[in-house]
């Protein structure tokens, strides 16, 4: 991890265009801008909370430990996004899960303090960040559904049309992010193995078209 000063492309916009111009300089003072190399840990599952992240550029996974030193994908964050909201809680004080880099990021840190106050002072950005929550809840028990009740097969098409739908399609018709089928398994919640076979029977298929691994 790198830490940098902020230039005007470097403003987390989630929170600048949401904030009265009047918090600006509260922001400019608080604010924390760091870089990551490709697959550095933000923060690790357990940690104890320190404060909210919102990438300003760059692909975090997170996740979180799940059976036999496995990982479950929860969701992927890009541009825009915020980070470590889940730990957000009056019954526990430490992350419940893990943020780690896809690509080189640049993210913004505010300490927990300075976010509440943050949140107290800005109507319009409390306002969009509640929605936030209340959507990533709905995503959330919707997945939960699906791990519990789709076929692995269903999971696997629905996995792909989600990361499409994050990451858009690129001139060439692919997803417009380099995916790992190990991740791809890891955010089904299925054996890799068994992605691995069915991504080829996809292909076989011509259901979906592969480049690289």
């Amino acid at each position: 991890m790198k830490k940098s000063k902020a230039s005007f492309e470097q403003q987390p916009q989630f929170v600048y265009t949401k904030c009265i111009k009047e918090w600006w300089p509260a922001l400019d003072a608080n604010k924390q801008i760091s870089q990551f190399k490709k697959g550095e840990l933000i923060f690790k599952e357990d940690d104890p909370i320190k404060g909210m992240y919102f990438v300003i550029e760059g692909v975090v996974k997170v996740h979180k430990h799940w059976v036999e030193e496995k990982e479950l994908i929860i969701r992927f964050a890009k541009e825009n996004d915020i980070i470590g909201h889940r730990g957000l809680s009056t019954h526990s004080d430490v992350y419940p899960i893990s943020a780690t880099t896809l690509t080189p990021c640049t993210v913004c840190f505010l300490d927990l303090s300075f976010f509440y106050a943050t949140l107290k002072v800005n109507p319009a950005f409390m306002f969009d960040f509640m929605m936030f929550f209340a959507d990533e809840l709905r995503l959330s028990e919707q997945r939960m559904r699906d791990l519990a009740h789709m076929p692995v097969k269903e999971r696997v098409l629905k996995t792909l049309l989600t990361i499409e739908k994050k990451f858009g399609i690129n001139d060439e018709g692919f997803i417009n992010f380099d995916i790992s089928r190990q991740d791809i398994a890891a955010f089904t919640g299925a054996a890799y193995e068994t992605v691995y076979k069915l991504l080829i029977e996809f292909t076989n298929s011509g259901l979906i078209k592969t480049d690289g691994k």
